[in-house]
């Protein structure tokens, strides 16, 4: 048998991201084969993946990228909020972000499909990788890519990867320090309001038509008369659409302005229009089953073994 060395599972661990002892038992395993050494972990790391898989991940990180006319916001997931502070999953999380704005993938099957920068693998064997390695479920779960011909696309990360954001403006005047301030600004202002659509054309109809037959039930129950209730409910279904469209929404750092007025003062200040073209809002786990581990009660149970 071969004499495993310290220095032969340094560079093991070094080229592979495996753990000391995984390293150490590939060596023997291969009598000291440094290349089947490696092919034994990558077997080893797909298999825990695979085990891994169906674990629920829900925490994790979104991350931003791009710059002027493009932007990119990333959302990947793991099993555990701490995960996110671990410099191998930063490192993977925005190499895929790099990868997204480099290539500009139409979909996420076209993006795991692509090569991940420096490795020899594609996005999703890397992922795989990641997996084996720091011994969580990931899961790359969503992407939004935006690019303006004449513009600015802003993106803003908030509370260390929770909420993250990308608003794109269509103007002549994109370079503008001011329409930098403001897109910074209505950035920020999605990231608190949290609208669920643009402007009200875009709310669908049967929307519409179920919040106004919510609002026709309560004036006749709290005793409106009935000759009224078209009046009352024009007047409410102005102040939904002030609450769910962007547009329409009172700015949260000047209240007394709305969002369209905003920008329409702010296109006069720089002589030209500024037009609010689309906007990208997640939220990290949102719609995802979360653990709820007991997590002394987990290495309590892993010491008694």
């Amino acid at each position: 048998m071969a004499n495993i060395t310290a220095s032969m599972v340094a560079e093991l661990r070094g080229k592979t991201g495996a753990g000391m002892m995984d390293c150490k038992k590939a060596l023997s395993e291969t009598n000291g084969d440094f290349e089947a050494a490696v092919d034994f972990l990558r077997k080893k790391g797909l298999s825990a993946a695979a085990k891994k898989s169906g674990r629920a991940a829900a925490e994790g990180l979104i991350v931003s990228a791009g710059e002027g006319t493009l932007g990119v916001i990333l959302e990947v997931n793991a099993e555990t909020d701490f995960v996110a502070k671990n410099d191998a999953f930063c490192a993977f999380v925005n190499g895929v972000a790099q990868v997204v704005v480099e290539q500009g993938p139409a979909d996420l099957d076209a993006l795991l499909a692509l090569p991940f920068p420096g490795t020899g693998r594609t996005v999703q064997e890397e992922q795989v990788h990641q997996v084996a390695t720091i011994g969580e479920n990931i899961n790359i779960r969503r992407f939004a890519r935006r690019t303006v011909d004449q513009g600015l696309v802003e993106s803003y990360i908030h509370g260390a990867g929770k909420i993250g954001v990308l608003v794109e403006l269509k103007t002549a005047q994109g370079g503008n320090d001011e329409v930098k301030a403001v897109a910074r600004q209505l950035a920020m202002h999605v990231a608190a309001a949290n609208p669920l659509y643009l402007c009200r054309e875009q709310v669908p109809a049967d929307v519409v038509e179920k919040e106004k037959e919510i609002m026709r039930v309560k004036a006749l129950e709290s005793g409106k008369p009935a000759n009224i209730v078209d009046k009352i409910i024009e007047g409410q279904i102005n102040k939904y659409f002030g609450e769910v469209c962007l547009i329409e929404q009172a700015f949260v750092i000047d209240p007394d302005v709305k969002v369209g007025k905003l920008l329409e003062k702010l296109g006069k200040q720089v002589g030209g229009d500024v037009v609010l073209a689309g906007y990208d809002r997640y939220q990290l786990g949102e719609g995802l089953e979360k653990r709820e581990d007991d997590f002394a009660a987990e290495v309590a149970a892993m010491t008694k073994k």
